[in-house]
């Protein structure tokens, strides 16, 4: 696997990402009500348990997901036909559901240049133990935020293009964000390629919460961890033991939304910052939204966004939904 480095995270001489989660930490830690970005889940510890996290029984997504594309692999070559193509995957985890999708291209002779995007190098590190090579497949791993890979792949190949948004990652983004952010894919893609898209389906409440408050507690470490992260890097005291997760089903904007709470009254002292954050006993820090769609939703996020739908695929609980869509430009 050839790597292009374009993110630097926990290293020294990247001052630059430091001080942007500096003014992260204090914009979220100063506000009413306090938050955190997401973004910041994902060093090498995070990614770890987030892998963990989609192999546990009670998160359904990841296994639901790969019964959809095990179903539908081989309609996909025959839907685009090309004889080499690009495959982008944004935020590409260990590689799993897009190796798939990649032994379906080089089963008819396709040839195949798979260049997965993400911004953690130990997620990409796994993806290249995990990706079974091949004579007419190379791998470019790219080390980066979304956009900034996508501009560096626009720089290598012309070829036909299938990009891979998976694992209902759209979910994150609200519903005036997920517009803006499909906007730029399409304003990063040419006309004809297509990108597949995984959302996860409204459904019973029961199952949502499960998901989102696993048994066994990981994605309450996941979320702890990024208070882990703010002391490694910012030399926070952020005391672990005195903050516990809470995943919570709104059904009026159609999300779970994570947090953590302080379960005391307390402060804490962030160095880098020069600060001192006080919180309340059970106050919150809100850390990010999943997402969960209608089809309705879907199509109308196809029609404002500057695709055309090409075909929904489901499993066989209707609890997701991937959606292949072609870019289409005036």
């Amino acid at each position: 696997m050839e790597f292009f480095r374009l993110h630097k995270q926990n290293l020294a001489d990247s001052g630059s990402y430091l001080d942007q989660l500096a003014i992260d930490v204090l914009t979220g830690l100063c506000a009413a009500p306090k938050h955190l970005p997401a973004k910041y889940f994902y060093d090498d510890v995070g990614s770890e348990i987030f892998q963990q996290i989609t192999q546990h029984e009670d998160y359904y997504l990841t296994a639901t997901e790969i019964e959809i594309i095990t179903s539908i692999k081989d309609d996909l070559p025959g839907l685009i036909d090309e004889q080499e193509i690009d495959i982008i995957e944004l935020g590409a985890g260990d590689g799993h559901k897009s190796q798939l999708i990649i032994e379906s291209f080089l089963g008819i002779g396709c040839r195949v240049n798979f260049y997965p995007i993400d911004i953690s190098e130990k997620a990409m590190v796994i993806l290249h133990e995990n990706i079974k090579p091949h004579k007419n497949l190379t791998v470019h791993g790219v080390i980066a935020e979304y956009f900034d890979g996508l501009r560096l792949v626009r720089t290598k190949s012309t070829n036909k293009q299938l990009l891979l948004f998976l694992g209902s990652n759209i979910g994150n983004f609200d519903r005036v964000q997920n517009q803006g952010f499909l906007r730029k894919l399409w304003m990063s893609l040419n006309v004809s390629d297509y990108i597949l898209l995984g959302f996860d389906l409204k459904k019973d409440v029961s199952k949502l919460t499960s998901a989102y408050n696993d048994s066994d507690g990981l994605t309450a470490q996941f979320n702890l961890n990024l208070l882990q992260r703010i002391n490694s890097e910012l030399g926070g005291n952020f005391n672990l033991d005195k903050f516990q997760h809470f995943g919570v089903y709104n059904p009026v904007i159609g999300a779970m939304e994570s947090y953590v709470l302080s379960t005391e009254t307390q402060e804490v002292y962030i160095s880098a910052l020069q600060r001192t954050f006080s919180f309340a006993a059970y106050e919150p820090i809100h850390l990010e939204y999943s997402f969960k769609f209608a089809p309705g939703d879907i199509e109308f996020l196809c029609q404002q966004t500057g695709f055309e739908m090409v075909k929904h695929y489901t499993d066989s609980n209707h609890y997701f939904i991937d959606s292949l869509w072609k870019v289409i430009k005036e």
